[in-house]
């Protein structure tokens, strides 16, 4: 009897074990996954982040016989992606890549797909040799192709044509009379201009387009300032013309659904747009400076969240703990860690895990982040009495299975949400803290009693968000065993493994880095750290019995991070102590 045929999905499943990227017990649970409805193989390996992109495009191209091509590498000539509509290129998820008399050479992302190769011939009249790229690299380059048609030197360029105004932009000096005087119609009428709009288009697309979490926008005397936080480094941009900066403002609170007319009081608000097929959602602040109003936009990309607690990247240890917690009936679950560690994104990653009809999922925060169907979301709003100790002591009484706090600042709030870990309840929170056995203490310090801690928090965790080293100029680097040593590393961590980091390249932006990865400190709460709860001891003792149980601290968790090739040494010694 002849075997089974084997699905394209298997065949570079095979392939990448072949080429040592796969273990076969990997493909075997993929398979399994995939039985019990699933997504299609190759994409199931992607979710997992096993491999990269660019291995998993040399593979695919060698099962179907097509080469592979490096679109990040690669500058494209206008006029030969001029020949591919872009609206069909971006359909079909296709990019020209060179031309040779009639014959075309098209990236693509599928090149089984029949359909895209008949449109391209059908509109080039050309002979098409396909090549297979990954689907990112392509929309990446197609978006970049679209942003660079309007770029801030021809926004200036037009806005100095245009510009009512004698002085040149560098020299205009904006003086607290001057903003004064304009009238909210001249305002308004300004916010409509084409440069305006183009600016403000431009600086959202870009923060996109470059993965940045915040846009700052900065007035400053003479200037004014653009800079986008990407992989938590802030990032100069070329900066916008100083005559425009009123303008730009009313044009992004009008964006925002804010008063235009406001300019002396902070103001808050959130705007949506669609780029590449997808919802973005930006929360915006405007705060008055002696030169005007700054603003800040958080990005808030919903495809950035972890469709479950499996794609944080824990070590198989770390994850069955938490996983262990997670599926507990009832006690509180605390996430620490400073601003930007990614401590709600890790809760919102187990809320989407726990997000099915059998439970009444409630969750307060300040503000919403992401807003996440079958979920009940409460805003705080301090201005009107709806602190979170009132919006919890409300959804107590909302018959609540799981309740998610956005976090714990005050005793009031800590008191209730121990409480209702109690009386039956899951609670999962975040703290501002440095480590896991820190949020014990924390809790102390905030006033509620030890045994009350020890009997309803299950797990701590902290957190921080270290910098993926650029798989496009990844090189490996030594370094001097004496470096080790006055680190205080054990050099032995190494044996038998590479440290790498990146030399720095166009996609990275010379930085190196492309991405982030979370790195995470799970304590559970055993019998051994209740006691010593109870007994009210120090952080470092409750730490040191914690990891003689198995918590991996931050330090070990950077350190396996490092030494997998995910990320460098530097990022260990930035981002973790070695106590």
């Amino acid at each position: 009897m002849a075997p089974p045929v084997k699905s394209f999905g298997e065949r570079i499943a095979d392939a990448l074990v072949e080429d040592g990227l796969l273990t076969v017990k990997q493909v075997e649970e993929l398979l399994e996954q995939q039985k019990k409805g699933g997504n299609r193989l190759i994409k199931l390996i992607m979710e997992k982040s096993y491999i990269s992109d660019i291995d998993m495009v040399v593979s695919m191209g060698r099962v179907l016989n097509t080469p592979p091509i490096n679109l990040a590498r690669m500058s494209l000539h206008p006029e030969v992606t001029g020949l591919v509509p872009r609206e069909l290129a971006h359909n079909h998820k296709v990019i020209p890549v060179s031309r040779l008399e009639n014959r075309l050479f098209l990236a693509m992302a599928d090149p089984l797909n029949v359909l895209a190769l008949d449109d391209i011939k059908r509109i080039t009249k050309l002979e098409v040799f396909p090549m297979i790229a990954s689907e990112k690299a392509i929309l990446d380059k197609l978006n970049n192709l679209d942003t660079k048609s309007s770029s801030m030197e021809d926004i200036i360029q037009d806005a100095q044509k245009q510009a009512d105004i004698e002085a040149e932009a560098d020299n205009l000096v904006l003086t607290k009379e001057t903003i004064e005087d304009i009238s909210l119609d001249q305002l308004a009428a300004s916010t409509e201009e084409g440069p305006v709009i183009k600016l403000a288009n431009l600086i959202l697309l870009q923060a996109i387009k470059d993965r940045a979490s915040d846009v700052h926008i900065e007035p400053f005397e003479k200037m004014v300032r653009l800079r986008y936080r990407i992989d938590g480094s802030l990032m100069d941009a070329t900066p916008p013309p100083k005559n425009l900066q009123i303008a730009l403002i009313s044009r992004l609170k009008i964006m925002s659904n804010l008063n235009i007319a406001e300019r002396r009081l902070p103001q808050d608000g959130r705007m949506r747009m669609k780029v590449g097929g997808k919802d973005i959602d930006l929360r915006v602040s405007f705060l008055p400076t002696v030169h005007g109003e700054k603003v800040v936009l958080r990005v808030l990309d919903k495809s950035n969240l972890s469709a479950s607690i499996e794609k944080l990247g824990m070590d198989t240890e770390t994850f069955r703990r938490f996983r262990a917690a997670v599926d507990a009936p009832h006690g509180l679950i605390l996430v620490t860690g400073p601003t930007g560690s990614g401590k709600t994104t890790t809760l919102y990653s187990a809320l989407n895990e726990l997000n099915n009809p059998d439970y009444n999922i409630v969750t307060v925060e300040d503000p919403v982040e992401f807003q996440i169907p079958g979920i009940n979301q409460v805003p705080v709003n301090k201005d009107i009495g709806l602190t979170f100790a009132a919006a919890l002591r409300s959804i107590l009484r909302q018959d609540p299975d799981i309740v998610m706090i956005g976090e714990i600042r005050d005793e009031e709030t800590a008191e209730i949400a121990v409480e209702a870990a109690l009386t039956g309840h899951q609670v999962l929170s975040t703290m501002h803290c440095n480590d896991a056995a820190g949020a014990i203490a924390r809790l102390d310090d905030m006033g509620i009693a030890p045994f009350l801690i020890s009997s309803s928090v299950i797990l701590a965790c902290a957190q921080r968000l270290m910098r993926r080293i650029c798989p496009v100029c990844k090189e490996p680097v030594t370094y001097p065993s004496k470096m080790f040593q006055d680190l205080d590393i054990d050099p032995q961590l190494f044996e038998g493994s590479t440290l790498h980091k990146g030399r720095g390249c166009d996609r990275c932006k010379n930085s190196g880095y492309t991405g982030r990865a979370a790195i995470i400190e799970v304590m559970t709460i055993t019998d051994e750290i209740r006691k010593l709860v109870i007994a009210r001891s120090s952080s470092m003792e409750v730490a040191k019995i914690a990891i003689a149980q198995g918590m991996k601290t931050l330090r070990v968790v950077a350190l396996d991070k490092a030494r997998e090739g995910i990320s460098t040494l530097e990022q260990v010694l930035l981002l973790t102590s070695s106590h």
